[in-house]
């Protein structure tokens, strides 16, 4: 069996107002060859969580085999959704608990998308500091930045 390759993905969203104009970013790197990619896109009006899931799902999806990925973002969201919720959300019906009921998931749609993702790579997540300076994610979050400014 060949080894996957591993890459670095560096992800970031966000919104002018919450909701408002979004955007969201990725930056792909394959530490072996210092080969890289970018990606960013935006949406008129949208939230935060939504454009942090973006640049995950749209990061992934650049990806043309499967891969072992190293996910850096600043969101917790993301990271705890990936490796503490989805699980869960999945063992009931994509469903959460508020109290004693449960309720649907918020942004199921791209929890789904992710979740079919990371069934074809395989991806290990690590926090990142926002705005603390980190080339990647200060670079990405640039780019998320520059995606929603067409729309205000």
């Amino acid at each position: 069996m060949t080894e996957q390759p591993e890459v670095h993905l560096y992800t970031d969203g966000g919104c002018s107002g919450n909701p408002g104009p979004g955007g969201w970013a990725y930056l792909l790197r394959h530490p072996a060859t210092k080969k890289q990619l970018e990606g960013s896109g935006g949406e008129p009006e949208t939230t935060n969580n939504r454009m942090e899931l973006m640049g995950v799902i749209e990061g992934l999806t650049a990806l043309k085999k499967p891969t072992h990925v190293e996910l850096f973002t600043d969101s917790v969201y993301v990271g705890k959704g990936m490796s503490e919720w989805m699980p869960k959300w999945k063992a009931n019906g994509w469903k959460r608990k508020e109290g004693k009921k449960l309720v649907p998931v918020k942004n199921e749609d791209l929890w789904r998308r992710l979740d079919g993702l990371i069934e074809v790579h395989q991806v290990r997540y690590t926090r990142v500091a926002g705005h603390s300076g980190h080339p990647e994610n200060d670079r990405v979050d640039e780019l998320a930045v520059a995606a929603y400014q067409q729309y205000l």
